[in-house]
Parts: structure tokens; C-alpha cells; sequence
């Protein structure tokens, strides 16, 4: 069978396990290797770290382990994804021999791929035969959340043989057994991995925290500090998931509560995530959490990536189903701390009480399931939140993580994989290098502004007639998370007391606050409204309009101005459509200003004209459509315009439908198509039947099979050396042209793999951050020479069969012993099975899956455009533009 290639793309995961090591089977046969989790030494972690694999779990008698926590003695308790619990002791720690001289760990070689880092090493002190495992002789299991605290085990259920809900389990005889199941309560949404999750302590030792994710309806809550005024919120009709998974389900998705020891008070602390697993709290007390992407929204506008959340108290942050997923710029919501890329989120912890190096101390480490990544997040304070940036600490494949802990007993870090019935293991890390692990004092940077938002937070969930006028002065602070807990206070104070305060704001970003703090609290979302609520105050209503047209588009910025529209947005949703003379008024006051120059704005204001069926709505977008340098850019346009009714013109009707066409070709994940047909199903739905008539060889035309590139072909200019144009950026990132230089990112092919500010492909790591790892003359020499320094955490595999079939690609999802493998980056949706049982090797590619000649269609003026564009991480203010 000849060699799958991957033809374009970036590059994918580690070696895998057994390269080389197997023996082929005789003629005739098709011989199976033994089950084993993946061997340590086939793993990369950061310079001066160890990794040890302690026990691979026999996978028909002890299943395939997904959560664990601690015991007071040390101990690990770990459960089946479908069966019971087990408690195991650790051998103890030997003396390691220093780290393998040979390779410099870890570092940032390429922004478009990552360099090499060390072999996890040999059993050392870990061997199998020395860790003991015991059945824990309780009826109770499948958890993916467990937690040891006030003399007892807590256990959440996300169950198909018990029912889903938390427990709490205890020995109540004193012979060191548990015997006691008690159920806490019930909740709903278990039998999938959308379901319950996580249980943790509070930084105060006083109460529990209980994660959930999507699929599992709220809960009946004692005290909420997220207000209760959630909605869809979406000013023009959201599409559901192009193949209809959860189609129904309304916001607000995810959420975390806060849970009295006895399991009977709970308080909604955060809500809108998409199925976060787990959750840590920081030692300032902050509630960190990595949430989850939708793998099959890939390559379209309103796919989010996998991302860490610091969840404040009463947050928001924007789940909604299908292409509903609120935008991270939505002031009613809050953003991610960092995006982190494609995957599948599991367990988290920090590293405290860690004998790590102190920078790892304070890490916050995160599992990838689906990509076999352990990644170790550096927080640094920015105002009263953080700023994030992602480090691989531990990679492999395949390395299903499922949760970990940090042992304070011994410093180690323990890890777990296995989940969907794949090869368990049980992974220990210890630091061997020379650097220090005196424990951490931490960075206390950011106090003064964490303390303005917690006193903030302290009115969350209760009247107080001192919380008005404690908030206000805040409204328009420049820390959005400050701006976001004083709005939250407001709306938890009755509007009477603060209505007429809001509608007489001068302040723009106060005003902006105040007016969507009044819009949430006046009127319900449609799909939320309940059947006994009182009719919408129309004069509120036009008091609030008047409000927001008093705000000068002039004084604000372009963050200011994505509010503005969307509190405008949330008038017309929650309020009602405009009567004709405001709907006049309002496309008067935007339509001067489509389209922007910011690609978000332009957005923004399709939906807002497309809503109020502007005239000149048609030709705009149509002409943006045809110049947008990305896939999404173009599916944002065409998504909007599918239910504009007015100011079409027989040849713009044609060149929308012809669109149609070229997107035909166009890639994403397994919901794209779906997606691309309820546009256009949308779209038709809207013609008379004369231009349906008009249309139909375009309507029934089928799209080539030929890719149709979403910017035109360029011809050769020259092939450039990296001295030449490392040369010509010393003096020449001057006076550049942000837009050119983005057009350029997509003329080149970027965005196909890659993300950057929030848009582009999802299978390539998003290059928004490089400029702060890379100067240019490594993104020259990543670009111009790609294959000459490849990590082979992200080189192309090539994986052989012991039946002579040999696949090239990216492993991206594992359930049992079958592997689905990525074999066309370009591509998220080519997927091909192979049997992890029958591998009979694995080979890392030489040459990077990164082409070249990428800039050899460019003129040297255009490429200091495009590099300016790499180097501004997406702000067109920087002083490098004009």
C-alpha cells in the first residue's frame, strides 16, 4: 500500500511507542503486541524532569483509570471510567542518575513547530512489581472526580452502572475500610463525558467545588453569584450543530458550584463552559480551569479553542451551542487567559508542594487527552487576572491523560492515562537537574488590583444597599475582569436604584457598562423568557437606545465599539425589534462605517446591518466576502447574509450562490459540512420563486473536487535567503501595513493551518504569541528553511502495519486499541482507523510537514508587511504601522 503523505501543514506528534522494538510475525499471522501502557523512555519532558512508569494496568481486570486523588496517607486513589475503585501505594523514591547528556531539554527552535526535548528515561526506581494496587471493596465507581477531605471521600458520578450525582463515602467502623456510600445529590446528564466531573477543596478548607459540564442541566441552587438573567442572546438566528449534537440545549452549558461538606448548600459560583474536567484554585485563590474546544466547529468562524479560564466569581463565559459560541470580545462574557489549541481537556493541578524548580512550582499543569500533552502553564499578573503562556512539559504517543496530582509526601508529580477503554498506566516525575526546588514564595504582583475585585465580588449574590455606589466608580476601569465583577454587582442590586444612574452616564465606557448591565436586568432572552413575564417597557426601551446613541463612535476604541454594537444587539434581542423610525436611525448611525479596517468590527456590523436589513448590506459584504484572505472570514459574511431579505440585485444573488461553490471545497471538521448546508438551505429559503427560477443551474451546480484556494495564485518573485531578508527587517519594520500583511498571511497559505488573534485553521499552533518567544530572524529561518531543526514532538509519523500498510499522519482521538489518525492537516475530517495492536513500527519523517518557497511569491515589501503582521500578536496599534 503506498504512503499516505501529508502535502501541507504543520507538524505533528512524538514517536510513538515500539518504533522498532517489535518482532514481525510470522508469515501468515497477524500477530498482536502485548497490551503496556507507552514505556517512559518513549516520552519528551522538559530539561532536568524524569518520568517513571509505575504500573500498566491490566486492562480486563482493573479496566482503564480516568480521575484519582490523595489519601492523608499518601496514597492514590484511582477509578475505572466503568467500573470500580483502587487504592495504590507508590514505590518509594530512589536515587535517579543524572539526565541523559545529549539532549539541551525543551526550548523554542520554531514558532511553527517545537523543538526536541528530553527522553522520559528508564523504569528507575518504578517498577511495576513494587507499586501495589488494592480493589477497594465499595459499591461505588465510575468516577471522573474524586477528592479525600473532611474524613471522607467524595466521589462524582458521570455513570452508566450507578447513578450520576456526588457521593460521599466513609469508614464508618475505624478498620481503615471504606463502607459507607452516601448519595449527596442527584445530577442529571450522567452516561456521556459532558456530565459530572471534578470535585476540589476551596482554599479555605471549608467547602467543596463541583464541576460539570455541558450536558448536565443546572442544578437546583441555594445562592447564585452568576445573576440568573442568562440567555442565547444572538442578534440574528444561531445555526445548531451541523449534525445536531445537542441541538436543543440552551445555554448556559458548564458550570462550577460551591458545595457545603454535607452536600446540601450549593452556590453557583460560574457558568458557559463547553465541558471543563477539572479545575484548581491558585494560591492567591483564584479558580483556574481548562476547557474544552468543539473539534468538529474546525476552520469555521466561531470555533474556540481549547482555552484556560480563570473562573471569578459570577463569570460568563459564552458556551452556546452549535455557531452560537460567543466571541471571547463579548463584554457580557469573559475571555480566555490563554488559548491553548485543539484537543481534549482532563485533569489539572498546580504544582505546589512540588521539589520542582520554582517556575514549575507555580505552574499550572494541564492534561490533552486526545494529543497526548501534559502542558505546564506560566501565569504571570496582569492587573487583577493573568497573562498565560503554554509550555509542552511531558509528550507522547499515544498518552491519553486522565488527571494527575502533585504528592507533597514526596515532591513527585503522578499521572494517570487511559479513558474509552484504552491502555492505562500509572507515570511518576521527578526533577534530576541542578536548578533549586526550595519551595516557592510565589509573585505577589497584581495584589492591590485582586483586592479591588474581590471587595467587588463581595456584593455578588445579595442586595446591599452599599453595593451601588461601591461598584459605579469601577464601571470604567481599564482591567476588564474589575470592570466585569462591578457590573456583576450591579445586576444582584434592584434596577430601581440604580436605573436612572445608568441612563445618565456620561462616562463611554461606564455608559457601556451600566446600559448592558440595565438591558440584562429589564427584559428576558426569547428563548429563556419565562410565560408569566410582564410585557417589555417600550419607553425603557427607547430611553436605552437614546443612551447608546449618545455615545460618540468617534471617542471609542475599537474594544469599545465590539460593545457598543453588542449592547445595542442585546437591546433588539431581549427588547424587541426597532419600529421603522429607530430601525432608520440606527442603520443611519452605523452604516457610515462598514466596513471597518478591524476584521471583528466588520463582523459585528454585518450582523447589526443584516439585522436591520440595511440597503447598502448586500453589496458591502459581498464585497468583503470577496476579499476576505480566510475560509472563516468568508463563512462569517456568508453566514449573516443568508437571512438578509433586502437589497439584493440579480447579480449579487448570483455571485452569493456561486460563493457556494468555491466553498464546496473549503475543509473543517466533521459538523462543516453540515454547517455549509444549512447556510445555504437558510439562503434559498429566502428567494422568490422567480429567483429560484433565475438560479437554478447555480443552485443545482455540484462544486469541483479540485481545492479552490481562498486567496487567487501568485506568481515566482524570487527565492529568498534568510540573510537577505533578516537584512532587510533591521531597518525596514517601519511604517508597515497591518492589513496587507494579514491578506498576505492568508495569500501565503498561513491560515490554512494556522491560527493567529482569533482566526485561521485549528490543526497548526496558533502563532499569535511567537512574537514573544521568536525574533524575526527565527521566523525567517522557520519559514524560508522549515526541515532544517525539526522536533520530532511535531514531525510527520509514519506508522507501518504488521498487514504492510504504512499511514503518515497525526493520532487525534483513541477509544480502545483503535487509533484515529489526522492524514491531511488541511483536512480535519481525513481520518483513518488503525488498530493500535497491529503496529508494527513508527518512524519520525526528516523532512518538516511544513512546505517550502512559502515567500517566494512575495515582494521584500510585502514580506516586512507579513512579518510585522507575525510580530504585532494581531494589534494593529503597534508601533510598527503607520
Amino acid at each position: 500500500m503506498s504512503r499516505l503523505i501529508i502535502v501541507a501543514g504543520l507538524a505533528l506528534l512524538a514517536i510513538l511507542p515500539h518504533a522498532a522494538a517489535q518482532t514481525p510475525p510470522a508469515k501468515g499471522t497477524t500477530g498482536q503486541r502485548p497490551p503496556s501502557a507507552t514505556p517512559a523512555e518513549r516520552l519528551k519532558v522538559a530539561k532536568g524532569f524524569r518520568v517513571e512508569l509505575l504500573y500498566s494496568v491490566p486492562k480486563e481486570t482493573e479496566g482503564s483509570w480516568v480521575s484519582m486523588c490523595l489519601d492523608p496517607q499518601g496514597r492514590l486513589i484511582v477509578s475505572d471510567q466503568y467500573g470500580g475503585l483502587y487504592r495504590v501505594t507508590p514505590p518509594p523514591l530512589t536515587p535517579h542518575p543524572s539526565p541523559p547528556q545529549g539532549g539541551e531539554g525543551r526550548k523554542n527552535a520554531s514558532p511553527f513547530s517545537s523543538a526536541s526535548g528530553e527522553r522520559g528515561g528508564s523504569e528507575g526506581g518504578g517498577k511495576a512489581s513494587e507499586t501495589k494496587v488494592e480493589k477497594i471493596p465499595v459499591a461505588i465507581g465510575e468516577a471522573q472526580g474524586l477528592l479525600w477531605a473532611f474524613d471522607s471521600l467524595y466521589v462524582v458520578v458521570n455513570s452508566r452502572k450507578y447513578e450520576s450525582g456526588l457521593y460521599r463515602v466513609r469508614d464508618t467502623d475505624g478498620d481503615g475500610e471504606l463502607d459507607e456510600v452516601k448519595l449527596l445529590r442527584r445530577l442529571r446528564g450522567g452516561g456521556g463525558e459532558h456530565g459530572p466531573h471534578a470535585v476540589l477543596l476551596t482554599p479555605d478548607g471549608k467547602s467543596l467545588v463541583v464541576v460539570h459540564g455541558n450536558q448536565t442541566p443546572l442544578t437546583q441552587f441555594d445562592r447564585t453569584r452568576v445573576p440568573p438573567i442568562w440567555g442565547e442572546d444572538h442578534l440574528l438566528p444561531r445555526m445548531p450543530d451541523g449534525r445536531g449534537f445537542m441541538a436543543g440545549v440552551l445555554g448556559p452549558g458548564g458550570a462550577m458550584y460551591k458545595v457545603d461538606p454535607e452536600g446540601k448548600s450549593w452556590e453557583l459560583l460560574t457558568v458557559g463552559f463547553r465541558n471543563q474536567y477539572d479545575a484548581a484554585f491558585n494560591r492567591h485563590g483564584e479558580l483556574f480551569t481548562y476547557d474544552a474546544d468543539m473539534e468538529w466547529d474546525f476552520n469555521t468562524p466561531w470555533y474556540r479553542p481549547t482555552r484556560v479560564c480563570m473562573a471569578t466569581s459570577g463569570s460568563e463565559f459564552g458556551w452556546r451551542n452549535g455557531s452560537g459560541k460567543w466571541p471571547p470580545y463579548y463584554p457580557d462574557s469573559l475571555p480566555a487567559i490563554v488559548d491553548i489549541g485543539p484537543g481534549s481537556p482532563t485533569g489539572v493541578c498546580f504544582g505546589y508542594g512540588a521539589k520542582f524548580p520554582a517556575k514549575y512550582q507555580e505552574a499550572f499543569f494541564i492534561c490533552d487527552w486526545s494529543y497526548g500533552k501534559l502542558y505546564a502553564v506560566h501565569l504571570t499578573p496582569h492587573l487583577s487576572a493573568y497573562k498565560g503562556e503554554a509550555e509542552e512539559f511531558i509528550s507522547g504517543s499515544p498518552l491519553p491523560l486522565t488527571d494527575l496530582v502533585i504528592n507533597p509526601r514526596d515532591g513527585a508529580m503522578y499521572f494517570i492515562v487511559g479513558g474509552r477503554r484504552t491502555q492505562s498506566g500509572l507515570y511518576r516525575v521527578t526533577y534530576v537537574g541542578p536548578e533549586s526546588t526550595a519551595p516557592s514564595k510565589g509573585d505577589d504582583r497584581g495584589a492591590e488590583f485582586r483586592a479591588i475585585r474581590h471587595q467587588l465580588e463581595a456584593f455578588h449574590g445579595r442586595k446591599d444597599p452599599q453595593a451601588v455606589d461601591a461598584a459605579w466608580p469601577y464601571l470604567n476601569h481599564e482591567d476588564r475582569y474589575i470592570r466585569y465583577a462591578a457590573r456583576v454587582a450591579l445586576e444582584h442590586q434592584d434596577p430601581p436604584t440604580w436605573r436612572e444612574r445608568a441612563l445618565a452616564e456620561k462616562d463611554p465606557q461606564a455608559a457601556l457598562t451600566a446600559l448592558l448591565a440595565l438591558v440584562r436586568v429589564s427584559a428576558s432572552d426569547p428563548f429563556h423568557r419565562p410565560k408569566d413575564a410582564p410585557p417589555v417597557d417600550e419607553s425603557l426601551k427607547a430611553r436605552l437606545l437614546a443612551a447608546l446613541d449618545r455615545i460618540a463612535w468617534d471617542v471609542l476604541s475599537d474594544e469599545q465599539r465590539l460593545e457598543l454594537l453588542r449592547v445595542y444587539g442585546l437591546v433588539f434581542n431581549r427588547m424587541g425589534r426597532p419600529d421603522e423610525a429607530t430601525r432608520q436611525r440606527t442603520i443611519a448611525r452605523f452604516d457610515p462605517h462598514y466596513p471597518a479596517r478591524n476584521r471583528l468590527l466588520n463582523a459585528e456590523l454585518c450582523q447589526m446591518l443584516v439585522y436591520l436589513e440595511a440597503p447598502s448590506a448586500a453589496a458591502k459584504t459581498m464585497k468583503l466576502l470577496e476579499a476576505a484572505p480566510t475560509q472563516e472570514e468568508q463563512i462569517e459574511y456568508a453566514k449573516s447574509l443568508r437571512v438578509l431579505k433586502t437589497g439584493w440585485t440579480p447579480e449579487l444573488r448570483r455571485q452569493y450562490f456561486s460563493w457556494f461553490l468555491k466553498a464546496g471545497t473549503f475543509k473543517g471538521g466533521a459538523s462543516f459540512e453540515g454547517f455549509m448546508r444549512n447556510i445555504k438551505k437558510d439562503a434559498v429559503a429566502n428567494l422568490s420563486e422567480e429567483e429560484r427560477a433565475a438560479l437554478k443551474p447555480i443552485l443545482e451546480a455540484q462544486p469541483t473536487q479540485a481545492p479552490v484556494a481562498v486567496a487567487p495564485p501568485r506568481p515566482f518573485v524570487k527565492k529568498w535567503t534568510v540573510d537577505e531578508l533578516a537584512a532587510a527587517a533591521e531597518k525596514g519594520l517601519k511604517h508597515r501595513d497591518y492589513d496587507r500583511g494579514r491578506a498576505l498571511f492568508g495569500a501565503a497559505n498561513c491560515f490554512a493551518c494556522h491560527r493567529f488573534a482569533n482566526e485561521g485553521g485549528a490543526t497548526g499552533p496558533d502563532l499569535t504569541g511567537a512574537a514573544g518567544r521568536f525574533n524575526v530572524r527565527d521566523l525567517l529561518e522557520s519559514i524560508i528553511e522549515p526541515s532544517k531543526e525539526i522536533s520530532d514532538q511535531y514531525a510527520a509519523v509514519i506508522i507501518a502495519t504488521r498487514d504492510g500498510k504504512v499511514i503518515t499522519g497525526r493520532i487525534v482521538n483513541i477509544h480502545g486499541d483503535s487509533w484515529s489518525v489526522n492524514t491531511d492537516m488541511l483536512n480535519p475530517s481525513a481520518l483513518v482507523r488503525v488498530d493500535s495492536r497491529q503496529v508494527e513500527s513508527v518512524e519520525t519523517s526528516k523532512v518538516s510537514m511544513m512546505p517550502t518557497g512559502l515567500l517566494d511569491t512575495l515582494k521584500e515589501d510585502e514580506i516586512l508587511d507579513l512579518l510585522a503582521f507575525l510580530l504585532s500578536r494581531g494589534n494593529r496599534s503597534d508601533p510598527m504601522f503607520r
